[in-house]
Formats: structure tokens, C-alpha cells, sequence
């Protein structure tokens, strides 16, 4: 290599200081990241899914601008959040698909619904969970029915993430481990060098892994969905703007309308003619009770 050599790639593993890149020739370099670039130890100094680039000698001597950056999983540049659940075994909860629906669009970041083990299903079952997630189209958020015993919707899937870098996450038993074995690439990205700090036992510190798909793009599977809570919302109008279906609709008679008891209420004129969906609006005014006790509280 001469001087000023220079390549660009992208972070896919980090672990326990060392940083993984696939560069533009799709190879696979170890690098540690330049002593400037470090912060107090800070976790999101370079996190897996940055753009880098790196100098002779495998030193990250640039990170370019991220898109976005999720704290859980901490992973920068994605395109979408997969939120996957069960048709059944475990029981459907859809309070939580509508908690973790608050959460990407809090983050910025599109998401998508997936429900697994519809081979479990009769046809009015089918169809009862249609009905109960039809306010997704409402809202412009994809959903896809699949299984993974039976492989079916897996290629509508593939298609909507192709070439893309997407977050999958869920509740455990959901068959997420068989969707991504079915999804990734054969050729799992490793070298010898991750798979001896993996070695390294039961402690060892390890980010999000982006995994390579047949179709091309990345997956990172996320731990940890079963404890994710409402997010850091400031106040009330931050709240009603993570509510897709009351954008874009006449204003209400007051200009800080909560749409729960005021007078003229457009929230509450389309919930009445079923144009919003009652399970949405009760997970609403839920959310919002929590919130006001959460503001007050600082506001003492």
C-alpha cells in the first residue's frame, strides 16, 4: 500500500476494542480506532452500522456523518426497526407492538411489523389479527405475516429489506432465531480473529452484530425488547407527533388540544366515525396518564 493510502467501510462487530470493518471490496478488517477519536471511553465514540475510514496500518482514522443512532441496540445508519411477534405461542400482545411502535418513531427510524407461526392459525384467527393491526396501513407501517416452519411471506419480506440495514427484535419465543437463520447469508461474517476474542469467556464485551442477508443489506438481531419502556418524551405535543393518524387532519377548536376532553376535538370526531382506531387512541391517553405523572414529577 503507498502513502495516504486510504479505504472506506463499514462497521459491523465490535469487541472488546476492536472494530470490524467490511470495506467496499467486502473483505473483512480488524482496526482499532485512532486516539483522537475517543472520547472519556464514550460507547458511542464508533458503533457498529458507522461509515469509517480507515488509513494504512487498519487505524479508523474518520467517521462520517451518521444518519441516526439507536442506544438499544447501539448501532448507527438504519433503515428500519423489524418488530416481530407470534401469532400465538406466546399470545399476540398488541399493547406492546404499539409501545414498540412509539419507540422507532421516537428514534426516527421506520419500522415494520412481523407476525410469525401463522401456520397455527384457522382462517377466522387469520383474519381476527388482520382486523386488529389494520390501523397499520393507516399509519404507512408495513406488515407481514409470515412462518417460518412453512416458509411463507418470507420473500415479501426479503423484498421490503433488500439492500437495506435492519433491526430485528421481540419478545423471546417468536421464532426469531429461525427467521434470521432463514434470511442471513451462508457466508456468516467471522474471522479468526472474532472468533478467538469470543473465546475469551463468558465476559467478554460484545456490541450489535450486523449479519450479512442472502438478499443483500444487513440484519442485527436486538436483545432486551421485553424491556423497553416509553421513551424520553418531553411533552405533549412531542407525544401527539408519534401518532401518525392525527397528522394531516383538520385542528381542533384549541391550539394545545390533548384530544382527550376538549370541546371540537378532531382526534376525537374521527374516533367516533372510526376513522382511528380505538385500541390506538386508549394506548394514547395510557401513554399520556403515565407521561403527566412523569412530568409533574419533575416539574416538583
Amino acid at each position: 500500500m503507498g502513502e495516504g493510502f486510504k479505504i472506506q467501510g463499514r462497521v459491523i462487530n465490535k469487541i472488546q476494542g476492536f472494530y470490524y470493518i467490511e470495506t467496499e471490496n467486502n473483505e473483512i478488517v480488524e482496526a482499532k480506532l485512532r486516539g483522537i477519536l475517543k472520547k472519556n471511553n464514550n460507547k458511542f465514540n464508533c458503533v457498529v452500522g458507522d461509515l469509517v475510514e480507515l488509513s494504512e496500518g487498519n487505524t479508523i482514522e474518520e467517521l462520517f456523518p451518521r444518519k441516526n443512532i439507536l442506544t438499544r441496540p447501539v448501532v448507527a445508519n438504519v433503515d428500519y426497526i423489524a418488530i416481530q411477534f407470534a401469532a400465538k405461542n406466546p399470545v399476540l400482545d398488541y399493547e406492546r407492538i404499539n409501545l414498540l411502535l412509539l419507540n422507532a418513531f421516537f428514534q426516527k427510524v421506520i419500522p415494520a411489523i412481523i407476525i410469525n407461526k401463522i401456520d397455527l392459525l384457522n382462517a377466522d384467527d387469520l383474519s381476527c389479527i388482520k382486523n386488529k393491526l389494520s390501523f397499520l396501513n393507516k399509519i404507512n407501517v408495513p406488515l407481514f405475516l409470515i412462518s417460518t416452519k412453512e416458509k411463507r411471506g418470507i420473500k415479501e419480506l426479503e423484498d421490503f429489506i433488500k439492500d437495506k440495514i435492519t433491526v430485528i427484535g421481540g419478545p423471546s419465543g417468536v421464532g426469531k432465531s429461525s427467521l434470521i437463520n432463514i434470511l442471513q447469508d451462508e457466508q456468516v461474517l467471522k474471522t479468526g480473529e472474532i472468533s478467538d476474542r469470543l473465546k475469551r469467556g463468558k465476559h467478554t464485551t460484545r456490541d450489535s452484530n450486523m449479519m450479512k442477508l442472502k438478499v443483500g443489506g444487513y440484519i442485527i438481531d436486538t436483545p432486551g425488547f421485553s424491556s423497553i419502556d416509553i421513551p424520553n418524551i418531553k411533552n405533549l405535543q412531542e407525544l401527539i407527533s408519534l401518532f401518525p393518524e392525527f397528522r394531516n387532519i383538520p385542528p381542533c377548536k384549541f391550539l394545545n388540544c390533548s384530544h382527550t376532553h376538549e370541546p371540537n376535538c378532531m382526534v376525537k370526531n374521527l374516533l367516533e366515525k372510526k376513522e382511528i382506531s380505538i385500541d390506538r387512541y386508549n394506548f394514547y391517553e395510557k401513554i399520556l396518564n403515565s407521561l403527566n405523572e412523569r412530568w409533574n414529577k419533575y416539574e416538583k
